[in-house]
């Protein structure tokens, strides 16, 4: 299950990112699910187009059809009740009330800490400058399907609310477990729609009679909130598309292989798609590794899921050195990596591709899934090539201010008329033109 690869066969099998604009395949039982509900022929990217289609023609009814249809929930009503995330409060554990709102207090720490700098320069002829404003209204869509994530909550809310968003709509699958409930009320939200699927994307993009529709999205998902996304780009703004959760761990000899093993099987539990792999230039710690999965394997509740995680998408690659490590992580570029090393700052200084950098054994992956600081939405798929975990800037936009002084502005004229004339675009170089003269 969980196997011990060379370097050239991981190229070929668990290192190897899909090409850009590859097709995916898909499931055969998934495809059969589609054409029993959409009709024969539905791909995934077909069926969501209709949702969306439908919600955006059909509003609240549509929404009430597909939640009976998709999530066997017969709703009369979106809206949870201020009443209802208030009352979830009350009824779970205090441990865990305490530890969402420890959890929160280090969230917002950290991201009240970035900066939003507004400036302006008198130096080059008048005022120039930027304002950062925060976005009018953002729609999270937080996962409840096979585990209620309160977590996804906070991490997206709560930056959010540091940004200044003066307006933040929550929607999350039918009958929402009360630790999302809660959490929503610990954050000071009041806006909660119980919508799943590519449905809710649909309500936030488009609105509905009683869902409002907003500006930017973010939030992971399923397949299906996924190519929900991908298609609304534009409509709205999106903080990216989650594709499966991934962590690498990069480790010497001297690392704790029933650390590692453990940080593995808690990345594999998410998705029978994740993937969990370890580089290391000791064999033998592999070896140890995969001999502690098989036995931590057996304690665990989601082993079935681990079990098809770990069977293709993950495994051991013992490199030849540490140098050829880093450079399988980097080329990579995985949403989390995981520095399980002597001195992993040094090492740390070498990676330019991760969505996450978590330096030594005690800042495992876990606790920047819950607790460290940083958002959990982070990306996935390669895309931490050119992409960063969600955060401050991802609520705010940046307004350019441009005050020039009459002088600067016919000197300027000059310039931008030539360039204009260049581009044959003769009306630009007349409205410079006619600012030359005094």
């Amino acid at each position: 299950m969980f196997k011990i690869y060379d370097v050239e066969e991981a190229k070929k099998t668990i290192l190897r990112r899909a090409a850009p604009g590859q097709a995916l395949e898909y499931p055969a039982a998934l495809l059969d699910n589609l054409e029993r509900i959409f009709g024969k022929g539905t791909t995934p990217p077909t069926a969501v187009t209709q949702i969306l289609n439908s919600v955006r023609d059909g509003g609240d009814k549509a929404l009430q059809q597909w939640s009976q249809l998709l999530d066997n929930a017969n709703l009369e009503t979106f809206s949870i009740p201020k009443e209802s995330l208030a009352a979830a409060v009350n009824n779970l554990p205090l441990p865990l009330i305490i530890a969402l709102q420890k959890a929160a207090e280090r969230i917002r720490d950290f991201h009240s800490r970035q900066p939003l700098p507004n400036w302006q320069t008198a130096e080059m002829g008048g005022i120039l400058g930027q304002r950062v404003t925060p976005i009018r209204r953002v729609g999270i869509y937080v996962p409840g399907g096979s585990a209620p994530l309160p977590s996804s909550l906070l991490m997206a809310a709560v930056p959010a609310q540091v940004a200044g968003v003066p307006e933040i709509i929550i929607c999350t699958p039918p009958k929402p477990h009360p630790a999302i409930l809660a959490a929503a009320h610990l954050c000071g939200l009041e806006t909660v729609f119980q919508i799943g699927g590519a449905q809710a994307i649909a309500a936030m993009a488009f609105g509905t009679e009683t869902v409002p529709c907003v500006d930017k999205i973010v939030g992971a998902g399923n397949l299906f909130v996924t190519l929900a996304k991908q298609q609304v780009y534009g409509v709205v703004g999106l903080d990216g598309l989650a594709g499966p959760t991934e962590t690498m761990v990069i480790a010497d000899e001297r690392a704790n292989p029933v650390w590692i093993a453990a940080d593995l099987l808690a990345q594999a539990e998410h998705d029978p798609l994740a993937a969990a792999i370890l580089l290391t230039p000791s064999r033998s710690l592999a070896e140890v590794v995969q001999l502690e999965v098989g036995r931590q394997l057996e304690e665990l509740s989601r082993a079935e899921i681990i079990g098809q995680s770990l069977g293709n998408n993950g495994g051991a690659v013992v490199t030849a050195d540490m140098e050829t490590a880093v450079q399988l992580a980097d080329d990579y570029a995985p949403e989390h990596l995981c520095l399980s090393v002597a001195d992993p700052h040094s090492l740390a200084a070498q990676i330019t591709n991760a969505g996450g950098l978590f330096l030594g054994e005690y800042s495992f992956e876990v606790l920047g899934d819950y607790a460290a600081g940083p958002s959990h939405i982070m990306p996935t798929g390669g895309t931490a090539r050119f992409a960063s975990p969600l955060n401050v800037l991802d609520f705010v936009k940046i307004n350019s201010i441009i005050a020039l002084d009459a002088d600067t502005g016919r000197a300027l004229s000059g310039i931008a008329a030539e360039i204009a004339q260049a581009e044959t675009l003769t009306a630009h170089a007349a409205a410079a033109k006619r600012r030359m003269g005094r």
